[in-house]
C-alpha cells in the first residue's frame, strides 16, 4: 500500500461496524481512518489528506448530517452517509446539503465498496474548481452573483433571485468557466446525483437559468450548448469579497 491509495475515513459510534469496515477497505487496498464520532473525524480531516468519508447519520453528539455540512462548507471530501433502515428523511436531507451517496443499514460491505469506488471514480473526473469558496461576489458576463443571498444582478443592480437548483448549477458553471460540462459531471457538481430532483432534469435546469442569465434564452451566448459534449459558460470569470473588486 502507498501514499497514492485513497484514504477513506470512517465515521461510526458503534465499534463493531467501524472496526469491520476498517479492515475490509484496507484489505482492499485502501488507506482507512476510523473515527467514533464527529470530533475524532474533525481532528483526522485537519491532519490528514481524506480522499472520502463515510458518516453514520446517527450518532451521539455531533451527527452525521452536521459534519456532512461543516465537510461540505470547507472541504471537497466526497461523503457517503449511513442511514438506518427507513430513514427517509434523514437521507433527503443528506443529499440536500451534499452527500455523494448513501447507503442503509444493514449493508454487505461490498456495496459499500461498490459505492466508494463509483462516488470516487466521479469525484477524479470532474475538473478542478477555481476560486476561493468563501469568496461572496463572482462576476461572469454583464451578471454579478452573491452567492450569500443566492442571486444575481446587473448592470441596473435589480436583484433576481435563483432558486436551489439554479444557484448549484450556476454555482457549477462560475467554478469551471470555459469548459464544457458534461450532464453527469452537472449532476455531480450541483450534489445531487442520486436525488430524483436532478435525475436526468440538467437540460431542464439550464433552460430554466438561461431564461434568467441570457438576454435571448433561445440563443444563449453565456451558457452555450456543446453538442455530444454537454455545456460551457462562455465567459470569464471575476470573483471577490465586494462587488466593486
Amino acid at each position: 500500500m502507498t501514499e497514492t491509495n485513497p484514504h477513506i475515513l470512517v465515521v461510526d459510534d458503534h465499534h463493531e461496524i467501524r472496526d469491520l469496515l476498517g479492515k475490509y477497505l484496507a484489505k482492499q487496498g485502501f488507506r482507512a481512518s476510523t473515527a467514533a464520532n464527529a470530533a475524532e473525524a474533525r481532528k483526522i480531516i485537519a491532519t490528514s489528506a481524506i480522499d472520502l468519508a463515510v458518516l453514520d447519520i446517527m450518532m451521539p453528539g455531533e451527527d452525521g448530517l452536521s459534519l456532512c455540512r461543516h465537510l461540505r462548507e470547507t472541504s471537497e471530501i466526497p461523503v457517503i452517509l449511513l442511514t438506518a433502515l427507513g430513514e427517509e428523511t434523514d437521507r433527503i436531507v443528506g443529499l440536500e446539503i451534499g452527500a455523494d451517496d448513501y447507503l442503509t443499514k444493514p449493508f454487505n460491505p461490498r456495496e459499500l465498496l461498490a459505492r466508494i469506488k463509483a462516488v470516487l471514480r466521479r469525484a477524479q473526473s470532474l475538473p478542478r474548481q477555481h476560486g476561493h469558496p468563501d469568496e461572496q461576489f463572482i462576476r461572469f458576463g454583464p451578471w454579478t452573483l452573491d452567492t450569500a443571498r443566492r442571486e444575481i444582478s446587473g448592470a441596473d443592480q435589480v436583484a433576481v433571485a435563483l432558486s436551489t437548483a439554479e444557484f448549484r448549477l450556476l454555482s457549477a458553471f462560475v467554478a469551471h468557466p470555459e469548459m464544457v460540462l458534461s450532464r453527469d459531471q452537472l449532476m455531480d457538481l450541483t450534489r445531487g446525483r442520486t436525488a430524483e430532483v436532478f435525475d436526468r432534469s440538467i437540460d431542464n435546469q439550464v433552460s430554466r437559468l438561461r431564461r434568467k442569465v441570457e438576454h435571448d434564452p433561445k440563443n444563449p451566448e453565456l451558457i452555450k450548448t456543446v453538442w455530444g459534449g454537454g455545456y460551457t459558460l462562455a465567459a470569464q470569470v471575476k470573483r471577490g469579497h465586494h462587488e466593486d473588486n
